[in-house]
């Protein structure tokens, strides 16, 4: 950027201002709401991709602020979640740090403001959203089920049934919103990399999905979670119960990822018809146990090569 004072203040007061209408759309606008809160993050992490640390700060600070003034206390959480994104994304890219440093800090920084509000909403204003969400799903089913129960004269769910599910639910909390947040800033990550580049902003590509390959570490906890829960067998309801739950649930949805890219991997080097990426990547829910032991074979063992000799060996 230019070491032009004034420009550089022009340029910060105008994506502090594209900010502000892309917050103000996702929150008044339901029907473009979602296309808005990906671009959100957007102007913030170009501007501070540009500038020096201390004058990013202060455009995001008054980023978060100013929405405050369009649509009050309710709109500053979405406002302080996408400019502290923007920042954060913006900052690394100025530093070139690594894919994983860039992934890792947007993550690390979606879970801190997610606790700042919860705890600042639990505090302030008594209001607990997950337990308010809990409390809404459990209702739906218990409607569902008596619905069911009216129309077949059988329940889906036992009442047993039911309170098993959801104590389950509760106690995977953690991995769950951990898994979201995850999610959630591979999306943001993904939809404004190639719009910064367009931009003229320095940024990393990252490889394609089919050759995803997580680190082997995913493999070695995996292993060691399955260990203490078949030989320690952790006490229903425990710390050590609910700690290697909520680890077997993040660690079967990577190696479920992890198995999926090598099947995208192999329909590829066999040539085969792309619907059957689609088919194969729908099936991988219902079959989810068999793409596991896929993603453990593909971090375990060199099968890729294996893969590659095969259909070379076929194509002469």
């Amino acid at each position: 950027m230019s070491n032009n004072p004034t420009k550089t203040l022009a340029q910060g007061a105008m994506m502090i201002a594209l900010f502000t209408i892309l917050v103000a759309i996702s929150f008044f606008a339901p029907i473009i709401s979602i296309v808005a809160a990906l671009f959100a993050p957007l102007p913030i992490a170009w501007y501070s991709a540009k500038v020096e640390r201390n004058r990013s700060i202060l455009v995001t600070v008054v980023a978060i602020i100013l929405p405050f003034f369009i649509g009050g206390l309710l709109i500053l959480p979405m406002s302080l979640i996408f400019a502290t994104i923007g920042f954060v994304i913006g900052d690394a890219l100025r530093l070139k740090k690594s894919k994983l440093y860039l992934y890792l800090s947007t993550s690390i920084t979606l879970l801190i403001t997610f606790a700042i509000q919860y705890v600042i909403s639990l505090r302030l204003f008594e209001f607990d959203v997950i337990k308010d969400s809990m409390k809404l799903m459990r209702e739906t089913y218990e409607k569902s089920n008596a619905f069911s129960k009216e129309v077949t004269g059988q329940a889906t769910f036992s009442k047993e049934d039911l309170a098993e599910m959801f104590s389950m639910v509760e106690m995977t909390i953690p991995a769950s919103i951990t898994l979201g947040v995850l999610g959630f800033a591979f999306v943001i990550i993904t939809v404004n990399l190639p719009l910064l580049r367009r931009f003229g902003i320095e940024a990393p590509k990252f490889a394609a999905f089919k050759n995803l390959r997580l680190s082997k570490a995913v493999l070695w906890y995996y292993l060691i979670t399955l260990t203490i829960n078949l030989f320690i067998r952790p006490e229903f309801g425990s710390n050590l119960y609910m700690v290697t739950l909520n680890l077997s649930v993040i660690l079967w949805v990577l190696l479920t990822i992890q198995g999926i890219s090598f099947m995208h991997f192999t329909i590829d080097a066999f040539r085969l018809p792309p619907f059957i990426k689609v088919m194969g990547t729908v099936l991988a829910i219902p079959l989810y146990s068999f793409v596991v032991l896929l993603g453990i074979i593909d971090l375990g063992f060199n099968i890729r090569n294996y893969v590659e000799d095969k259909t070379q060996k076929m194509g002469s």
